[in-house]
């Protein structure tokens, strides 16, 4: 009997062992699962939508602010991924008392002629005279952009272009991206203030924000992260950075 038990006890610690370990396993893959996926994104907004000069209907995430009127901010994603990365960033700016608007890029990806990527800032442009035409939500004059690497350089063309944008934040922007070139468009957007964000392990987004950074016409404050990420993945894994964006715009849209 003693020989059963022995033999009994044996079966059940191996068994316990391989309990163990698939249970480790499934804590592995859960983990490679969450990261593959990036972070959840919190309570949805709601969709509005708005038209382009051509008539082309373009819809966009909506997370809205506590008090009216408030300042917003349009964001801006990078080529290929949709608007709900910026949903988190969202939520940060409403909570802050800040609209945000998230609207996607016009194709996920390039274009055959590149000639059509230099109009790609027009749903920016459409977005902030969306956002201009609701004074009794948007605070007049408190409109922001901020975009992620191509995002980056459109969310640049459209601030120069546009009188009405109060502030930017580019996020690992690229001197020139596939003949979109915003080397000469800083002095142009001109004294309104920009900040500057890039990892220091992304080469060509590092040098791209030392030389924007050289600017003089206007406040450029450049925030760097050690992490090694580009754009809105760079947002996910460094919180400080989501933080120090909406920070800016608190302090550059005067939110009281």
């Amino acid at each position: 009997m003693s020989g059963y038990r022995a033999h009994r006890s044996q079966i059940i610690k191996r068994g316990n062992r391989r309990l163990l370990g698939l249970r480790g396993a499934f804590v592995v893959m859960t983990f490679v699962l969450v990261a593959v996926a990036g972070p959840r994104p919190h309570a949805a907004g709601r969709m509005v939508a708005f038209n382009l000069p051509d008539g082309r209907m373009i819809s966009a995430l909506w997370m809205e602010a506590s008090d009216r009127p408030a300042p917003a901010v349009v964001l801006v994603p990078m080529l290929g991924r949709p608007r709900d990365e910026w949903q988190a960033t969202a939520q940060r700016l409403a909570e802050a008392n800040i609209h945000a608007l998230a609207i996607d890029l016009p194709g996920s990806t390039l274009p055959e002629n590149p000639a059509e990527l230099t109009r790609w800032h027009e749903p920016i442009t459409a977005a902030i005279a969306y956002l201009a035409s609701h004074s009794a939500d948007v605070r007049p004059g408190a409109i922001g952009v901020a975009g992620a690497s191509l995002g980056a350089n459109l969310a640049l063309v459209a601030g120069a272009a546009t009188p009405g944008v109060a502030s930017l934040a580019l996020v690992s922007p690229s001197l020139e991206y596939r003949g979109v070139r915003i080397d000469s468009l800083l002095p142009r957007y001109g004294r309104r203030p920009a900040l500057l964000m890039a990892s220091l392990h992304d080469p060509y987004a590092a040098r791209s924000v030392r030389t924007l950074a050289q600017d003089t016409s206007g406040p450029r404050e450049v925030r760097w992260s050690s992490i090694a990420a580009h754009g809105t993945v760079l947002l996910w894994r460094d919180p400080e950075l989501v933080g120090a964006l909406v920070e800016w715009f608190q302090r550059t849209l005067s939110v009281h």
